[in-house]
């Protein structure tokens, strides 16, 4: 194959594409993979999703969410229009014609990258790979993980890549519960092992939204975790600025909002009680992991993220002093904290730090609670296991408290009747600064 020339296989998985004949197969079905499955299925495709988690598929099939802000009526039209099909049964991977990749990348507990969701998954696809198949990895990790991790396991049985199958990455960029962008507007970047790959993979994207092509794999996932890392970097900044403002005096809300009137060389960060979600607590750290085989040390984002994770200690450290102006110890003090959730007004909690925060505080001696209307018992995770419920918010529970820490600002919170009727408010989100009449009531952290 020599120039432009394409090859059989090649052109017929890209008119497959362009007629929608395509099958669609999604393995993991999680915030990335369930809203890319029902965008496929809004553009015609024929979608099967894959996920280990047989809870999950009988909920689907039952008419049920698991993620609450994408709507289940979504999912239900797909399934019953047979443009949606979920399954436990990876030997199904055969059927689809192009298969995407969205599992979990977590770290080790020495901060090291865990690919064991990614691996397994491939082993899986290399049992069912067949000519014509495309493969596209879209969990975010370190640069050269697609050539140097999937490809070797799956250029086996005489199958080469760019020829018999194909190979991408294009990372996710899920951004769970924003209203204003989502797969279907966020423009895709994506990288081949080929140009015969990058030419389908960006066919098939084309199809659900803007796509973006970059030189190779390397630079695709390289590409993911530079917009991460600058995240964090910027958080951490803030983060550090927001501990030095209170030893100042200075309310570092009001400085970026100051700044942000700038209208060129500035975007506004935001200080909170530490980072969570799948991604920016994680992602930089790939990177680190990675440049060490180069003999570099990326000591901006080691910085960063020894800040970040220092938040949550900081947010304890305040309790303690606030606790301390009410004559109060932590130990043996009722603690009611307001959201696990890593954002506002969704159930994702992945690495918050609010479960951080509550192991503290319990091995700390208080007698901790916690309520979140969108997470209403705390799941086990790799790291804690609570076995707690949400408890209600009524004025008598506020009033039983000794100290409400705000770690998630949701939506359905009246924060003026929170501290109306609470003893003593640790903010961390900046949620009652303009609540009035709450003097040496108030601690921000």
């Amino acid at each position: 194959m020599k120039g432009n020339d394409k090859s059989v296989t090649q052109v017929s998985l890209l008119n497959k594409i362009e007629k929608r004949e395509a099958v669609v197969g999604i393995i993991g079905l999680g915030y990335v993979g369930l809203p890319l499955a029902i965008h496929f299925g809004h553009q015609g495709f024929k979608v099967i999703g894959f996920d280990v988690d047989v809870r999950k598929i009988d909920m689907l099939l039952r008419g049920e969410s698991y993620i609450k802000h994408i709507q289940m009526e979504q999912i239900g039209e797909k399934i019953k229009a047979g443009k949606l099909d979920v399954t436990v049964d990876f030997n199904r991977l055969s059927e689809a014609d192009c298969i995407l990749i969205c599992v979990p990348t977590p770290l080790t507990d020495k901060k090291e990258p865990d690919l064991s969701y990614v691996m397994d998954t491939t082993n899986c696809i290399a049992d069912n790979l067949r000519a014509g198949q495309i493969v596209i990895l879209e969990s975010t990790t370190y640069p050269g993980t697609t050539e140097e991790a999937l490809l070797p396991r799956l250029e086996t049985n005489d199958m080469k890549a760019g020829e018999d199958f194909f190979l991408a990455y294009s990372p996710e960029r899920e951004d769970p519960g924003n209203k204003k962008f989502d797969a279907a507007n966020i423009p895709k970047v994506v990288g081949g092992v080929t140009s015969a790959c990058l030419e389908i993979a960006s066919a098939l994207y084309n199809c659900i939204t803007k796509v973006v092509p970059v030189s190779s794999t390397g630079a695709a996932e390289m590409t993911k975790i530079l917009e991460n890392t600058f995240r964090s970097v910027n958080i951490a900044l803030v983060n550090e600025l927001k501990v030095l403002g209170h030893k100042m005096g200075i309310d570092i809300f009001e400085v970026i909002n100051a700044a942000a009137t700038k209208p060129f060389g500035y975007t506004p960060f935001y200080p909170g009680p530490g980072l969570g979600g799948h991604c920016i607590p994680i992602d930089p750290f790939y990177l680190s992991w990675k440049a060490r085989e180069y003999d570099f040390e990326t000591r901006f984002i080691q910085l960063a993220g020894e800040i970040n994770v220092s938040m949550p200690y900081y947010v304890i450290d305040r309790t303690i002093e606030a606790l301390n102006q009410h004559e109060k110890s932590l130990k043996g003090s009722k603690i009611l904290v307001l959201g696990v959730a890593y954002k506002k007004d969704i159930d994702d909690e992945r690495e918050s730090p609010g479960y951080t925060i509550m192991k503290m505080l319990s091995e700390k001696g208080a007698f901790v609670s916690y309520n979140d209307p969108w997470i209403p018992v705390l799941k086990q995770t790799r790291k804690y296991n609570f076995q707690k419920n949400s408890i209600s918010i009524t004025p008598e529970v506020l009033r039983e408290m000794d100290a409400v820490i705000i770690v998630t600002d949701h939506s359905a919170y009246d924060f003026a009747e929170i501290v109306r009727q609470s003893n003593l408010i640790i903010d961390t989100r900046n949620a009652t600064s303009k609540i009035d009449g709450a003097d040496g009531k108030i601690f921000f952290a």
